[in-house]
């Protein structure tokens, strides 16, 4: 139901699952597995992969930190934009990749959840795309120093938060990974 003309397609986003990104991320390992059937799904059915990986101060081009954590591994033909912002769509070339792909709805993954998970999902909303947010393939670091709440109720509270949203001619929602299926019709 996407608001975008002649973009029938969905693609599956994989949002900065990085080595320094995830390293101490809540359920790392159980969320990685569950992006992993996703990419195994999307590639089955011909769905695009699309790959984003964030650089900043500590996240430098070319470090360990910066390189995509083992366990996923991109195939030569996805794409991999690089961003600086939180939203995957700022100042990148995500938006002409999924328009040449006639992408309308995207499947979200990654880390981090309360950051560029959420900044990415409300870019594509607010552009027009239909927004499926896979709930148990997002996570985030412990921030409770700095005064947030802890990672799983950041994961849980994001999950409830987009199940919810909404605007004219649009879709959003949350599933899980058992859930998912990159049908135009099912937005979550």
């Amino acid at each position: 139901m996407t608001t975008l003309p002649d973009r029938p397609n969905t693609a599956l986003l994989v949002i900065d699952v990085q080595n320094g990104v995830v390293a101490g991320a809540h359920n790392r390992d159980g969320v990685i597995a569950n992006i992993g059937v996703l990419v195994d799904k999307a590639r089955a059915e011909g769905v695009p992969v699309v790959w984003v990986q964030h650089s900043d101060d500590q996240l430098k081009p070319g470090s360990e930190a910066w390189q995509y954590v083992p366990e996923l591994v991109r195939l030569d033909a996805e794409p991999l934009v690089h961003k600086l912002y939180g939203d995957s769509f700022e100042d990148t070339e995500l938006e002409a990749l999924l328009a040449e792909r006639g992408v309308g709805r995207l499947v979200v993954t990654g880390a981090q959840s309360d950051a560029c998970v959420r900044s990415t999902l409300h870019g594509a909303f607010v552009r027009g795309y239909d927004v499926t947010l896979v709930g148990d393939a997002h996570t985030t670091e412990d921030l409770t120093e700095y005064g947030a709440p802890a990672p799983d109720q950041v994961v849980a509270h994001t999950n409830l938060y987009w199940r919810w949203q909404s605007a004219p001619g649009r879709r959003a929602g949350t599933v899980d990974t058992a859930e998912v299926t990159f049908a135009a019709a099912d937005a979550g």
